[in-house]
């Protein structure tokens, strides 16, 4: 596997498609969530890819790592905003379903990239 930028990386590939299916889901959330979970959860799906490519900027292995650590909280939060979603109906089960099997994807990616990286 030759990488020579992040964005080669297929969890940053991901993680992009990840952002696009978040903006396109939030678009259906009622208007006076606009300023609450639309905006948290589109911060937090931002955060991912952003910390994967920062961290890869980094001339530090630990850097790197940490933001790597960063990008994969950040899924966590996301994941926590999706089931309050859900649980508000502003998402119907198989939009949650699609976007949930993905963040678990990317959150794999990231924990055996992390593991990876930190190794080194």
């Amino acid at each position: 596997m030759n990488i020579n930028t992040y964005r080669d990386l297929i969890v940053w590939q991901k993680s992009m498609d990840m952002v696009k299916h978040i903006y396109h889901a939030t678009k259906r959330f009622p208007e006076d969530e606009r300023f609450g979970l639309t905006n948290q959860i589109r911060r937090a799906a931002v955060s991912v890819p952003s910390n994967i490519a920062e961290g890869y900027g980094r001339n530090s292995t630990q850097d790197y790592v940490r933001f790597l650590r960063m990008a994969t909280g950040s899924l966590y939060e996301i994941q926590t905003q999706l089931e309050i979603a859900r649980c508000e109906n502003y998402l119907a089960f198989e939009s949650y379903d699609n976007i949930a099997n993905l963040l678990i994807e990317i959150e794999k990616m990231l924990v055996s990239l992390t593991k990876k990286i930190a190794k080194h």
